[in-house]
């Protein structure tokens, strides 16, 4: 059995390997072989009668907990297995913390020490109160607009006759009198001057990913941020298509609309708002929207585009956001996103974990390079498909005679296409063409 993110081989035993046991009971647990190779084949271990006194000791001294070291035998070899379970409080080697993130053991520092502590102890970021803000930190125009968006959706309960204050409590924005920070990040006058990272990062960039053509920055709370951006993207950084419906005409962004605000809503209420500002790129040919923060350890990235449940980071800005109708709270807003994308004829966003956080890319080109080498054609194939989607159909007889290679290898090639559907075989025999699919 190869090794996975609740299993570790080890030839031998190295006291090093404290650390991967703090990072299982930090985590959902697992299991250690002592004396087997990284395949898992058993290696044996010579010292195993003072391994089995020494590695309990060292669990219980250094980490202040217990596990199940198990002496076992393959044919004449020995090896130790070691059963971690989890734990609910936060486990330490020396002062230090360890998580175990699918196969990686890392070290817990900074805001993600900080956000893995509080869930800990039962709290969010979002949770804990704001004792440096008061009341006079809200801004009560962002207040009204929520309200007016609330008052379509239908989901906020009776608030009529009550005072800021009042509703912050029943929003479970504020408690006793004190503003949450969720308070702050949703409707703040100034929430950068308590978080110095909430702003979003706009760039427009080469396709070589290092030369930026401009750029802007947007600060405020969640809502005024969600429009500044959503405009700016419009006004400076954004193509508008022209077509017409009879004598009418029509304009739509490159993107659309549904999806753009949805990937900055999902940024900003799923982000980690003690890390980096959240950060918009914008190419050519397609655009990406990264925030600090990855996936919850039981949210795999497949899982994401089928129907799952939410799990979000910031859970009380999340309910205010679904109660002022701005998100739904059943995890469908990866989903909206790539159903957007879908009705604009527009390729499958890209989901990753990329540098601690999470990266949404959209793709303006369905036969863009990249996109194209994503489904595993070779190098004829993408270089007849950029070559001929102006003209819009292929010919076998102009693919083999432009490769130089037979008509039978020219028709698995575009057999293949049409398998992907990428393109539709039309006619038969020498009449046959295969034209582009929409």
């Amino acid at each position: 059995m190869p090794e996975h993110q609740n299993i570790e081989y080890k030839s031998s035993w190295h006291d090093d390997y404290l650390k991967w046991i703090c990072g299982f009971a930090n985590a959902q647990g697992g299991q250690i072989f002592i004396g087997k190779d990284d395949t898992g084949v058993v290696v044996g271990i010579e010292d195993f009668k003072r391994l089995m006194d020494d590695i309990p000791n060292k669990i219980k001294n250094s980490l202040g907990i217990t596990a199940e070291v198990n002496l076992l035998q393959e044919t004449d070899k020995h090896f130790i297995k070691i059963n971690i379970q989890p734990y609910s409080v936060p486990i330490s080697l020396r002062g230090r913390y360890y998580y175990r993130s699918g196969s990686v053991k890392q070290e817990l520092t900074g805001a993600a020490l900080n956000e893995f502590l509080l869930k800990r102890a039962g709290y969010t970021w979002d949770d804990v109160i704001e004792t440096r803000a008061t009341f006079d930190d809200i801004d009560e125009v962002t207040i009204k607009k929520y309200l007016r968006k609330a008052d379509e959706i239908g989901r906020l309960p009776d608030i009529d006759g009550l005072s800021t204050p009042e509703l912050l409590e029943k929003l479970r924005l504020a408690e006793n009198g004190q503003l949450k920070r969720a308070a702050i990040v949703l409707f703040g006058k100034d929430p950068g001057r308590f978080y110095p990272n909430i702003f979003v990062k706009i760039g427009k960039f080469e396709d070589d990913d290092f030369t930026i053509r401009f750029q802007e920055l947007e600060e405020g709370n969640v809502i005024q941020i969600l429009d500044k951006v959503l405009r700016t993207l419009d006004y400076k950084f954004l193509i508008r298509n022209i077509s017409f419906e009879g004598m009418n005409r029509v304009e739509t962004l490159e993107y659309p609309i549904p999806a753009l605000r949805e990937m900055i809503l999902n940024a900003l209420i799923h982000r980690n708002y003690m890390g980096a500002p959240t950060q918009l790129r914008v190419y050519d040919k397609k655009l990406f929207i990264w925030n600090d923060g990855g996936l919850p350890a039981t949210i795999t990235l497949p899982q994401l585009k089928q129907s799952h449940s939410s799990h979000p980071r910031n859970p009380i800005l999340a309910g205010a956001c679904f109660l002022g109708g701005y998100i739904d709270s059943w995890g469908s807003g990866i989903m909206k996103i790539i159903n957007s994308c879908k009705a604009a004829g527009l390729p499958t966003p890209e989901l990753n974990e990329k540098e601690g956080g999470f990266i949404v890319t959209l793709f303006k080109d369905r036969f863009s390079e990249e996109q194209l080498q994503q489904l595993g054609l070779n190098e004829r194939q993408i270089d007849a498909l950029l070559f001929f989607k102006k003209k819009g159909e292929i010919i076998g007889m102009e693919y083999a005679e432009r490769y130089n290679i037979a008509e039978r290898t020219a028709r698995i090639d575009l057999s293949d296409l049409v398998e992907k559907k990428i393109l539709i075989k039309m006619g038969e025999t020498k009449s046959v063409k295969y034209v582009f699919a929409e």
